[in-house]
């Protein structure tokens, strides 16, 4: 079992920058490919990035955030971080950190087995 929570969500305005860190507990990290989601209200949820378990050597990210958006972990802290530059108002969504028995980020799609329950992030125009 992996259990997380999300922190560092909050109202910004657009161009801004905001780093959202998932502090894991439980019984493995290191060995886990993290990833971030997001859900836009009446939308969907759509993956936004993930990172591979132990070095992290292997990420991947939605292609609207590819340049803006980095994801990284501390395994020794046991933090997964998204750091978010150049926020636009479509950025705008609830932010959930999700973890996966695996340590590869491929195959796509990236699924998960444990998920947090969000950090709201407003992007503003």
């Amino acid at each position: 079992q992996v259990q997380l929570v999300e922190s560092g969500g909050g109202l910004v305005q657009a161009g801004g920058s905001l780093r959202l860190s998932c502090a894991a507990s439980g019984r493995t990290f290191s060995s886990n490919a993290m990833g971030w989601f997001r859900q836009a209200p009446g939308k969907e949820r759509e993956f936004v990035a993930a990172i591979s378990g132990w070095s992290g050597g292997v990420t991947y990210y939605l292609d609207s955030v590819k340049g803006r958006f980095t994801i990284s972990r501390d395994n020794g802290k046991r933090i997964v971080y998204l750091q978010m530059n150049s926020l636009k108002p479509e950025d705008t969504a609830v932010y959930y950190c999700a973890a996966a028995n695996r340590a590869n980020v491929f195959p796509l799609p990236f699924t998960t087995d444990y998920w947090g329950q969000g950090t709201q992030v407003t992007v503003s125009s």
